[in-house]
C-alpha cells in the first residue's frame, strides 16, 4: 500500500536522477502527488511527467522505455500489483491519448461483436491497458471480456455474453 506518498515521491526522484544521469538522457521530469483527475491518469496518486529532447526515445516502440521506467519504480517501491495503478508515468500526453485510443477501440469492437456475434481479439497490451478494456465492459449487459495468452503476449477477447465455443470437427 502506498502510505506515505511524499516519501514515495522522494524515492522516485532519487531513482530517476540516477537513471537519467547514468543513461545520459536529456530528460526532465515533474512528480505530482495527488494529481487532479482531469489529467487522464485515472486513480493515480503520484504522476511522473517526463519531457525533454529525448522524449521521442521514451515513446518509441509503444512507449517501451516509459513503461520500463514505471516498472522499475514500482519494483523499487516494493508495491503489490493491486497498487500499481497508484503511480503513473507519462510523456507528452501519451497515456491520455492511449486511453482515448483504447476507449475508441473498445467501442468499435463492441459494435462488431454485437452485430456479428463473433468474439473480437484485441492486440497484445500491458496489464494496465487490459484492465482498462475489462473495466470498460465490466457492467455491460451483453458483452464479457477474458484475458488470454502468456506474458507480454497477453490480450483481451471480447465475447457476446452467452457465447458458446464451437466444437472442433472430428
Amino acid at each position: 500500500m502506498l502510505e506515505d506518498k511524499v516519501a514515495a515521491a522522494k524515492k522516485i526522484d532519487s531513482l530517476l536522477k540516477n537513471i537519467i544521469a547514468s543513461g545520459a538522457f536529456r530528460l526532465k521530469y515533474r512528480i505530482t502527488v495527488n494529481p487532479p483527475a482531469a489529467t487522464g491518469q485515472g486513480t493515480a496518486e503520484i504522476l511522473v511527467e517526463l519531457a525533454g529532447p529525448d522524449s521521442d526515445l521514451v515513446l518509441e516502440r509503444g512507449a517501451e522505455l516509459l513503461r520500463s521506467l514505471e516498472i522499475l519504480t514500482l519494483e523499487t517501491l516494493h508495491l503489490h500489483p493491486e497498487d500499481y495503478d497508484r503511480i503513473s508515468f507519462d510523456c507528452r500526453g501519451y497515456r491520455a491519448a492511449r486511453h482515448q485510443e483504447l476507449k475508441l477501440a473498445a467501442e468499435v469492437a463492441a459494435e462488431k461483436v454485437l452485430k456479428s456475434g463473433v468474439p473480437f481479439s484485441f492486440a497484445p497490451m500491458s496489464s494496465r491497458e487490459r484492465r482498462m478494456i475489462h473495466l470498460a465492459f465490466h457492467e455491460h449487459a451483453s458483452l464479457v471480456t477474458q484475458s488470454e495468452g502468456e506474458g507480454g503476449r497477453r490480450y483481451v477477447v471480447l465475447y457476446p455474453k452467452d457465447y458458446k465455443q464451437p466444437r472442433p470437427h472430428r
